[in-house]
């Protein structure tokens, strides 16, 4: 019989990061654990990762759930698919630590050329939301860095401002591919005169120009936007397969972005891939802020999926107590390194 246990754990960043949500010193997790008790020194590890205002999972009710899920495998009842779908970072979480479980808790949740230590993948920079001066500082250190992908969140200090960091950057390399993050911050009558601005700066996309919830005004704008459109925020809080279509139809969007902890986990993650690809959409995956462990789920995911564009996965450095891991950034790419260790004594 399954038994299960879950820990809060809370990650302290390096500094204080700008996000779409406001700013952020700290965040919270979940990890579950699962083992059969007849094999109790076989442990597999979940994270459920929350952020306020972004997964739409109720914070007053988070742990109240995370403790139920613990209750029901304790209780010998089981309902992952049904029972936590509109509870998709839970679901990530659960999912994964019976993944983990069934390869006897190695964190190897899926054989791969990556997890073999064999082969990375490359990641973009980002740029945190911040003042000028420090948007550029970051700008200057992923050059340094020689990152071939740079992503860039706007909407947060003046667009004359932020313009010029994008030209900075184009007057320094013509090769590096640039993705902006607008997280919904322009309005609907302002957005495509932005975006033909954004355009002259040869950008590869923008993601979420204007907020999610107006599919006809994003159809219009990725018809007539001379800039690529991903949605992002768009996809959260679409549970079944029939919203998720009607989401792509009605939007037809260039490409999609995936957050595994935000849609669903591995299975809402391949039900979005399978249906984008169905329509020639094209896609890639980030992580939201997770731990290692969560990051290591979603590296080892993509990893299987044969997509070879930049992914937004470089987040394993932003936490000054992450827990210790194979994961580790070299330059441009995550690699899963054999020869690093686990470290799970503080969870």
């Amino acid at each position: 019989m399954l038994k299960a246990t879950y820990t809060k754990y809370t990650l302290n960043l390096t500094e204080e990061r700008g996000t779409s949500r406001g700013w952020l010193q700290t965040k919270d997790s979940w990890f579950i654990k699962v083992w059969n008790e007849e094999i109790p020194a076989e442990v597999g590890i979940g994270e459920c990762s929350y952020l306020p205002g972004l997964n739409p999972e109720k914070s007053e009710t988070y742990e109240t759930k995370v403790a139920e899920v613990s209750k029901r495998i304790n209780d010998h009842e089981f309902w992952l698919e049904k029972g936590l779908r509109e509870f998709p970072s839970i679901h990530f979480g659960l999912e994964t630590a019976l993944l983990d479980l069934e390869k006897k808790g190695s964190k190897i949740l899926f054989e791969s050329s990556f997890s073999n230590s064999k082969k990375a993948t490359p990641i973009n920079g980002l740029i945190w939301m911040g003042t000028f001066e420090n948007m550029m500082e970051q700008v200057d250190e992923k050059i340094a860095a020689e990152f071939r992908c740079i992503k860039l969140k706007i909407g947060a200090i003046d667009f004359e401002k932020e313009l010029h960091i994008l030209k900075s950057i184009r007057e320094k390399s013509s090769e590096i591919e640039i993705r902006v993050d607008a997280n919904g911050a322009f309005s609907p009558a302002e957005a495509l005169e932005k975006l033909h601005r954004l355009a002259e700066f040869d950008l590869h996309s923008i993601e979420q120009p204007i907020k999610q919830g107006l599919p006809a005004t994003m159809n219009q704008l990725c018809k007539e936007s001379p800039l690529p459109i991903a949605l992002d925020e768009e996809l959260i809080g679409k549970f079944t397969r029939e919203d998720k279509a009607k989401t792509l139809d009605e939007i037809n969007p260039p490409y999609i972005i995936l957050k595994p902890s935000l849609i669903g986990g591995i299975k809402g993650s391949k039900q979005w891939i399978e249906l984008a690809e169905e329509r020639g959409i094209k896609w890639w995956i980030t992580s939201a802020l997770e731990s290692n462990i969560g990051l290591n789920a979603i590296s080892q995911f993509v990893a299987t999926t044969g997509n070879t564009m930049f992914q937004g996965l470089g987040t394993g450095k932003l936490y000054t107590n992450n827990i210790p891991s194979p994961l580790s950034v070299i330059g441009d790419e995550i690699h899963y390194r054999k020869d690093l260790k686990w470290d799970l004594s503080g969870i």
